[in-house]
């Protein structure tokens, strides 16, 4: 393959890694803001005509109830008790993570096109020095 050809990929690589590592960071913290903040408490677990529910206290006293995902009730098993996240301001509204498994997927994807732009870079300077 010749120099230029190889060149030009690194150029691509380093190019496409830093921009969309850029773009998906940016989407990453967009996210993670809309997001909200999610506390922790302890929530009672109880069986009733429409499955599993979840029922716990807010900050102001109020009594929250959701029901369980299948996923959930996988995780938590079979558990008088399970520590749950709710969300501040929003009412009925728990999940078993405080951060997002969906922010968490953006951001590593865009940690990893920036990881790609960076050993671009290298390659290219390395190219660069060892034709000089």
């Amino acid at each position: 393959m010749p120099e230029h050809a190889i060149d030009a990929i690194v150029e691509i690589f380093s190019w496409a890694g830093f921009g969309l590592g850029a773009l998906f960071a940016g989407i990453a913290l967009v996210m993670y803001l809309l997001d909200g903040t999610w506390v922790p408490t302890r929530a009672v677990l109880e069986d009733t005509e429409h499955g599993h529910v979840a029922r716990w206290f807010d900050e102001d006293g109020n009594v929250n109830e959701a029901s369980l995902t299948r996923e959930q009730e996988h995780e938590i098993g079979r558990k008088d008790m399970a520590d749950v996240f709710y969300r501040r301001g929003a009412r009925n509204r728990m999940r078993l993570t405080q951060r997002s498994p969906a922010v968490r997927a953006v951001a590593l994807l865009a940690v990893g096109l920036l990881t790609v732009g960076a050993l671009s870079l290298i390659a290219s300077l390395v190219l660069l020095f060892v034709r000089g």
